[in-house]
């Protein structure tokens, strides 16, 4: 499934955008949903859910939350979503450009048809370009997985857990060893916090003693002899984005 969200408070611009994407969506011959906000602090109370998104097209002049600052909270889950802005001022351009807008569509301009359809274009021709993905042979059966949107890996027993979040949070699983894979995950900004887990450091919202919170509200443990190179790890990682 296809999913777009619209953030627009402005609900004559939500539902002009809204037709227009639903007309491209339609040539495409391909299942989609597209789900309407009426602010950026709407979407923005998801949280991991977002990343169902594949598009998120956003007013950048909105009330209370306003779009960069929505496009900077859903980076923090996920950078494989693709962001459009949409304004009556071509002046934030240069701003919203930090959050790698795939491009910015004025409200204003008789060609806003267009424009949707050339940017929709623009995103299907980037579509397998983005993020860092693996095909693994799951025992549920062999599945491309997007790293980012991969929250946690749990060893039990003599098998691995992977937990990701597609239209929900899934759990696929393999037979073998943190430390048969760790290695393997490292350069992706994944932590070895615990015996049992191995963390994607984007997924990690705080630190606390002795445990870290994950963006879907999860708490995994730390021990108290791992945990200050955990956290030197975590804040270095920070420093770095």
């Amino acid at each position: 499934m296809f999913r777009i969200a619209i953030c627009d408070d402005e609900e004559i611009y939500a539902e002009k955008i809204f037709k227009h994407i639903d007309a491209y969506m339609r040539q495409q011959k391909l299942p989609y949903e597209i789900d309407i906000f009426h602010s950026g602090k709407e979407l923005m109370s998801l949280g991991v859910e977002m990343m169902k998104y594949k598009v998120v097209i956003l007013d950048i002049n909105m009330e209370e939350v306003d779009g960069l600052a929505t496009a900077g909270g859903i980076r923090q889950y996920s950078k494989d979503m693709f962001t459009v802005f949409v304004t009556a001022y071509i002046t934030y351009a240069l701003e919203g450009y930090k959050f790698n807008a795939v491009r910015f569509i004025l409200k204003e301009t008789k060609m806003f048809s267009e424009a949707i359809r050339e940017c929709m274009d623009d995103i299907f021709e980037k579509i397998n370009h983005v993020s860092a993905r693996k095909d693994i042979s799951f025992c549920e059966g062999k599945k491309v997985i997007c790293l980012d949107r991969l929250l946690f890996i749990e060893s039990k027993l003599h098998k691995l857990e992977f937990h990701i979040m597609e239209e929900q949070m899934q759990v696929y699983t393999l037979n073998g060893t943190l430390n048969g894979i760790e290695d393997e995950y490292l350069p992706y900004q994944f932590i070895r916090i615990h015996q049992s887990y191995l963390v994607n450091m984007r997924h990690i919202r705080q630190i606390q003693r002795y445990e870290v919170v994950l963006s879907n509200g999860e708490c995994l443990s730390v021990p108290k002899a791992r945990y200050p190179y955990v956290e030197d790890q975590f804040i270095s990682y920070k420093g770095e984005m």
